[in-house]
């Protein structure tokens, strides 16, 4: 049995899974504390829980709680999630601070990888990836999740990179890295909140079955490193690209203004998206994630399947 470090905490009915061997799927929790507003944060960690048991699988959402990495958390922690106003967001960096300092935080996608790792999970449903963000050039704002997806050994499933990104030059980045870009029914990279970018992923499938094959394929090699999963969302929730793009252009330039910066401009864009867009934009986000956690529940499953 897989030795786990001594700072997580397994939920009980993810170890079991994972003992067993059976398809567990790791969720983010920084979208409960800064992706989304109360109560629809808690309400849609609650139905991606439930949207993963659906199909056959174990959800395990991951946060740190007064230090501790929790593989797994209760409902109340959830819920302590979604209302407090002191929860950190922490990335690889920060790790190691809010566990030796005992403090409360949210996992980044990069974060969610590393401690989904450590556990032994190899598939992880998210919203989007971060990405190289626009006037990177300058401002050499990269965000971990796609240096992540380089060294960590986690299939993520996620509609694209977010729509704010500079999505060419996070695709680029992604090949210079070695991360296989797989499209699930699509030859097309989506953006997030729209489903086609104009940029073409690596390979098209179309199976859970299929997916999960090239998973196996690659880390039963050795190669070593992540596989990113473009699922784009359900057409019924999809925006107009033009209506994004002219939202995403505003709230940059109200960044810009008020200086936001770093790990608190992800979070402040999609907000001012959000409002631009009374709203539509986070039942999208809603509307994608849930679709990517189906889609996740039914790989890992499939993959669980073709261990020995």
């Amino acid at each position: 049995m897989k030795q786990f470090p001594r700072e997580i905490d397994i939920q009980e009915e993810v170890l079991a899974a994972l003992i067993k061997g059976a398809g567990v799927v790791a969720l983010e929790s920084t979208i409960i504390s800064h992706g989304m507003p109360y109560p629809e944060n808690v309400e849609t960690a609650a139905a991606l829980e439930s949207a993963v048991r659906s199909r056959g699988a174990v959800p395990a959402t991951i946060a740190v709680i007064k230090g501790r990495i929790k593989i797994g958390l209760s409902a109340g922690e959830i819920e302590y999630l979604g209302r407090a106003d002191t929860i950190r967001k922490a990335s690889r960096r920060d790790l190691p601070i809010v566990v030796a300092r005992q403090l409360d935080a949210a996992t980044t996608v990069a974060a969610t990888m590393i401690c989904a790792a450590m556990a032994g999970i190899k598939i992880f449903a998210t919203g989007g990836i971060g990405g190289v963000h626009r006037g990177a050039e300058s401002t050499f704002d990269i965000s971990a999740d796609l240096q992540e997806l380089s060294r960590t050994s986690v299939a993520v499933i996620c509609a694209g990179p977010k729509a704010i990104l500079d999505i060419p030059l996070t695709l680029q980045y992604l090949e210079t890295q070695g991360v296989p870009v797989l499209g699930f029914g699509t030859e097309e990279l989506p953006a997030f909140y729209y489903r086609k970018s104009g940029l073409m992923v690596d390979q098209r499938l179309d199976s859970a079955a299929e997916t999960a094959a090239v998973l196996h394929a690659k880390w039963r090699m050795g190669l070593t490193g992540g596989v990113l999963i473009a699922n784009p969302i359900p057409e019924k929730y999809a925006m107009q690209g033009a209506r994004i793009e002219k939202a995403v252009d505003a709230a940059i330039i109200e960044a810009r203004r008020l200086g936001v910066s770093g790990k608190e401009l992800t979070p402040f864009l999609l907000n001012q998206i959000k409002e631009i867009t009374g709203g539509e934009s986070l039942q999208a986000n809603i509307a994608l994630v849930k679709n990517n956690a189906l889609l996740a529940a039914d790989i890992a499953v499939r993959y669980s399947e073709l261990q020995p």
